[in-house]
């Protein structure tokens, strides 16, 4: 099992820091009690997940008992765990500010201390767990871009696609996917519902399939859009982007949308990208 301890300042970044390591497959758990992981490790280790990557958020609201956490780490090692801690800081300032935009009570600013008060005493009880740490990240300059990308090295596995691609085929009546970041219209193509043998069948079948890429526009329409994926896919993996829907609309959902997104879906998977195509329509009217 692969244990890894999320920890640092209040406001330094392990929200998002959860966010990117759910993205790239760990089990994450926020506020864990340390007294409780030893339990938890054996469960989920014992478990018949394929995929056994865990992180637990440990910080100021879950204890002081670093000694005890260090000790489970020793032990779950032993028994032939990968125990890592990445440790997340920021300069003071940054901090103030951030903790100020999320309108929330810092964890130690009780009775009246005082936020700049507070910090300097979570630096000073967390100098254990950052002493003890493997990696240690300032986010005070870092970009939200850059951060991801930087736990995607540490802690994405080698050749694990970071971007998830979902290529979904829809009907303009009957509305436009909500979940959709990409929206591509390819009424312009030929009709399969005017021919008669067609009209009741739907792309995921070949007749439909065929018929529609039979207009050369189809092939010309496929040919523009993977220049235009081999543009902008690097681009979003660089920004940090982890999921992508492509929405592809046709005016029923049932024929020319459903033919061209199992193109694109397949130029994709072609491309090494992690793809998974759905038909929201296609059993429709």
């Amino acid at each position: 099992m692969d244990c890894l301890i999320i920890s640092g300042l209040s406001g330094a970044g392990k929200s998002l820091t959860v966010d990117v390591l759910e993205d790239i497959g760990y089990y994450c758990i926020d506020n864990m009690p340390v007294k409780l992981i030893p339990q938890f490790a054996e469960l989920f280790g014992s478990s018949a997940e394929k995929d056994k990557r865990v992180a637990f958020v440990v910080d100021i609201r879950g204890g002081r008992d670093h000694s005890f956490l260090f000790r489970t780490l020793e032990d779950m090692e032993k028994k032939g765990s990968r125990c890592r801690i990445l440790f997340l800081e920021c300069s003071d300032q940054v901090l103030i500010n951030r903790q100020k935009a999320s309108r929330r009570r810092h964890p130690l600013d009780v009775d009246g201390l005082g936020l700049a008060a507070a910090i300097q005493q979570e630096r000073e009880l967390m100098e254990p767990m950052r002493r003890q740490a493997d990696y240690v990240i300032d986010t005070t300059a870092l970009a939200t871009a850059d951060l991801k990308g930087h736990l995607i090295d540490l802690f994405g596995e080698e050749g694990e696609a970071s971007l998830v691609i979902s290529v979904c085929s829809f009907g303009f009546k009957y509305g436009i996917p909500h979940e959709a970041d990409l929206v591509l219209d390819v009424r312009f193509l030929k009709n399969p519902y005017y021919v008669p043998e067609l009209r009741e069948k739907t792309g995921q079948e070949d007749a439909v399939y065929d018929y529609v890429f039979s207009d050369p526009n189809a092939e010309i329409f496929v040919e523009k859009l993977r220049d235009m994926f081999r543009f902008l896919l690097p681009l979003y993996l660089a920004e940090g982007k982890t999921s992508l829907v492509i929405a592809i609309g046709c005016t029923g959902g049932r024929h020319r949308s459903v033919s061209v997104s199992r193109r694109l879906h397949r130029e994709l998977l072609a491309q090494g990208y992690n793809a998974t195509i759905r038909h929201r329509d296609a059993e429709r009217g």
